[in-house]
């Protein structure tokens, strides 16, 4: 694999972005227009710029990363891609008109896949030009830190697309774990009911935002709270995704906390807006509530 591209050019697609330019591959990261395709490599470009100052780094790899991202309006230069990644919003009716017109340009054999968190690869494959290689690659934020690439099948989907996913996945230096086409696949079937009970307690003032995060960071062992973590997440993204999970499966045990859908009326998506459950617009977060 020489050649893959990257559809959207925010946090996550920017991230997937740098990933596979690190590791040798050739990218072409678009977004609704090539200026801000181009914000998106000038990202990519500052987090490598932080790695050569800590000496993680040389500046000649940061440079050779930097050269083979090509940002670009549209789709038509795709056409030469051997993977296309769709890392859009996750809202199902901009990811299936994306596939409809990547699927004017995607080669014969190359393989399209989605970055949802959430929807269906099945329903979405039928946006595709063809089912067969189209696939989930479910990336977790931050990309270029967190190790697992979870791979999901659609009900279409061949071996022959799975094993280009999990060589992708080589390549990059993820791990890779197989999922079946269910709500949530596997990773986030399990924390989105975690995080969505931590919004209640939150809301039901159980104790206090940072008290939750220290008991479920210490009583449990994970490396973050999950207040924290939803905040890096983006609450936006984290109630669109538990709407999706309610729909899909009508079971009530997804039904968003009411918190979190006032958080997100507000425009407080966490870190990406500068407030969520922290406010982030001073020099050390501090609770929001």
């Amino acid at each position: 694999m020489k050649k893959v591209a990257v559809i959207g050019a925010g946090q996550m697609g920017a991230g997937i972005a740098q990933v596979s330019a690190l590791a040798g591959l050739e990218v072409y990261l678009s977004d609704l227009s090539l200026e801000l395709a181009e914000k998106g490599k000038a990202g990519i470009a500052k987090q490598l710029g932080k790695l050569v100052e800590k000496e993680k780094m040389t500046k000649d790899a940061a440079d050779a990363a930097l050269a083979r991202l090509i940002p670009v309006a549209g789709y038509a230069a795709m056409g030469d891609a051997e993977l296309i990644i769709e890392a859009a919003t996750e809202r199902e009716d901009i990811k299936r008109a994306i596939f409809a017109e990547v699927g004017k340009v995607l080669a014969p054999n190359a393989v399209l896949a989605s970055n949802t968190s959430s929807i269906s690869i099945t329903r979405l494959a039928q946006a595709s030009s063809d089912p067969s290689r189209f696939i989930g690659l479910h990336f977790f934020n931050p990309v270029p830190l967190m190790p697992l690439l979870e791979i999901i099948r659609g009900i279409a989907t061949t071996d022959a697309t799975t094993a280009i996913s999990e060589k992708f996945g080589q390549i990059i230096g993820k791990e890779t774990i197989i999922a079946q086409d269910s709500p949530g696949f596997v990773v986030n079937r399990i924390l989105l009911p975690l995080l969505n009970e931590a919004f209640f307690a939150v809301g039901e003032g159980l104790a206090s935002i940072p008290d939750i995060d220290k008991g479920i960071k210490l009583g449990l062992g994970h490396p973050m709270g999950p207040l924290w973590l939803a905040d890096m997440i983006g609450l936006d993204t984290l109630l669109n995704v538990l709407q999706v999970f309610q729909d899909d499966t009508g079971d009530p045990k997804y039904r968003p906390a009411p918190i979190l859908k006032k958080y997100v009326e507000a425009g407080w998506f966490g870190r990406k807006s500068g407030r969520g459950f922290y406010d982030y617009s001073g020099p050390e977060p501090v609770p929001t509530r």
